[in-house]
């Protein structure tokens, strides 16, 4: 699994390429993959941007949890699947973003290409700012959410004996 680590802001020429960070390009080279799957963030003003292998990957994980004979989970997916692209990473190690998904975003020129793990985010570099939380709140969200994991499992082990 390609993991990618680190925040870079990037500008984007008069055609929406982007170099993709040296840091980037290593993880998609060590892994032998030159496609990105770009799609819009569900929660925020972003664009996911997935290794080929790792969409493929996760997208079977949401298939496999679907009916895709029962109307509802056949209008999720659909909708999840919505605006996808496909962009290939070029021998200069650039890809071209679509204007429509930059433009659904709020990006111009300037912004953010975030590591997410096995996925990178691309920004608007000031909207990214904005959405930054302090190390408190972090901290905060960290033990809510900890609390939360250690409690689901300890309930889950109490009422079936197993984790």
């Amino acid at each position: 699994m390609a993991s990618f680590i680190g925040d870079y802001t990037c500008k984007a020429d008069s055609k929406c390429r982007v170099v993709v960070p040296a840091s980037f390009r290593r993880v998609m080279v060590a892994s032998q993959q030159t496609f990105f799957v770009l799609r819009k963030n569900v929660f925020g003003k972003c664009i996911d941007m997935y290794p080929l292998q790792e969409w493929e990957n996760m997208i079977a994980g949401v298939r496999a949890r679907l009916n895709l004979f029962d109307p509802k989970h056949a209008a999720f997916f659909r909708e999840f699947c919505r605006g996808t692209q496909e962009v290939e990473m070029d021998t200069n190690g650039r890809i071209l973003l679509p204007r429509k998904m930059l433009d659904e975003i709020g990006i111009d020129k300037e912004m953010v290409l975030a590591a997410q793990d096995s996925m990178i985010q691309v920004w608007d570099a000031r909207v990214y700012e904005e959405v930054a939380i302090s190390g408190e709140e972090l901290g905060m969200m960290a033990e809510e959410i900890f609390e939360k994991l250690i409690y689901d499992r300890y309930v889950r082990i109490s009422c079936t004996g197993f984790a």
